[in-house]
């Protein structure tokens, strides 16, 4: 969903696919921020079709049971990166873990996606006059890309997942009042761009 924050499933080295997955969580953690896209890439390789599977069973959508993939392999590399992931030789229990969360979330998020929509709509920027508004995804997902990578973790946190300042700081190793303020600016750039995109000739 958001490319640029996950890693495809592009061909990876010899080396990373001798490698158990237990290894490759090491390598990513134990890489400065980035430096392991070898391994992300193989992991990615390796978990996508395990998360898609449990996405079928359980959603019985392909689109959502696609953007599962990219939401549990965001919060999952993401928390290798980050060294929160405790217990690398079990990590395939960890990300079914975050599959259950993320579909849980999914499967009761309606009345609070409509809460958060109500709530921070006047932040969202929307195309066209009409009476219907709407955003212009395709633009929106052009403005996320260009946010930095915390910025858009945050806004992903808060608006597709409902989740709030307290939540998405103890899922980020960050403070709530540091939320605040990255969610603030994430929302001003992300305006900002989506005007200017808007009033571009």
């Amino acid at each position: 969903m958001l490319g640029s924050s996950v890693v495809g499933p592009v061909e990876t080295d010899p080396t990373e696919r001798s490698m158990g997955d237990a290894d490759l969580a090491r390598r990513i953690t134990a890489a400065p921020r980035g430096g392991a896209l070898d391994a992300e890439t193989e992991l990615y390789r390796r978990l996508a079709p395990r998360i898609e599977l449990y996405g079928l069973r359980h959603l019985r959508d392909p689109q959502a049971a696609a953007d599962l993939v990219q939401q549990v392999l965001l919060i999952t590399i993401e928390r290798l990166r980050e060294g929160r992931v405790r217990e690398p030789e079990r990590l395939a229990s960890y990300v079914l873990g975050v599959c259950r969360m993320v579909v849980l979330d999914i499967k009761r998020g309606t009345a609070r996606r409509k809460r958060a929509l109500e709530r921070y709509a006047g932040d969202v920027p929307m195309a066209g006059s009409g009476t219907s508004p709407c955003v212009d995804l395709d633009r929106l997902v052009v403005c996320l890309d260009r946010l930095h990578e915390r910025e858009r973790s945050v806004l992903m946190l808060t608006f597709y997942f409902e989740q709030s300042a307290t939540e998405v700081a103890t899922a980020l190793g960050l403070s709530s009042g540091n939320v605040r303020v990255i969610r603030s600016r994430a929302l001003s750039r992300l305006r900002e761009c989506m005007n200017r995109e808007v009033n571009a000739p």
